[in-house]
């Protein structure tokens, strides 16, 4: 093999190596994503009877409005949790719960919110919030909105029904991780 055919050789690999090192920083140091869980406890006469966890959506409508809080072109930050008994299956593209309670003991509710810690401090914003029903409900879906009716959507999650009964409590916590892919 010729030296000339040799050093074209090296140089392309030396720029296909140089690419990847590219992409590789790119992905270390720029990429940002939501990411999160959902826990359920289902609690009647004091006991918990019943725990879920599920990996959480987010809707295009949620990324909207973050994207929207960063800069100020948007204000209304998402404290609210609703639960519902929809069972069509979550997509990104959700803009509201399918069938959202609001009788019963069962409407949607301000939640505690926090920052905890799931790999970077305070990196993680947690709601939770505790129904004591009055109504018995087949629960099959939950989400985060920003507003106290209506609202923008951040995330839902549909699962298998928690049947609830009068006096009965559902707990649920919501977890959503600012962090890097």
């Amino acid at each position: 093999m010729s030296v000339e055919k040799t050093l074209r050789i090296f140089d392309n690999t030396l720029e296909v190596i140089n690419k990847i090192i590219r992409l590789i920083k790119l992905r270390i140091t720029q990429p940002v994503g939501l990411y999160g869980e959902l826990e359920i406890k289902h609690i009647r006469n004091g006991e918990v009877i019943d725990v879920r966890n599920f990996p959480n959506i987010v809707t295009y409508d949620g990324y909207a409005e973050v994207a929207g809080l960063i800069n100020g072109v948007t204000s209304g930050a998402f404290t609210y949790i609703a639960i519902g008994i929809g069972t069509t299956g979550e997509l990104v593209s959700d803009s509201a719960l399918e069938s959202e309670i609001v009788t019963g003991g069962g409407s949607r509710a301000s939640a505690t919110c926090t920052r905890v810690t799931t790999a970077q401090t305070d990196d993680t914003a947690q709601l939770v919030w505790t129904w004591t029903f009055t109504s018995t409900f087949a629960v099959t879906e939950s989400g985060v909105l920003d507003a106290a009716s209506d609202g923008e959507l951040l995330c839902r999650k549909v699962f298998a029904a928690i049947n609830v009964g009068n006096t009965d409590q559902l707990q649920i916590t919501w977890k959503i991780q600012v962090s890097a892919t």
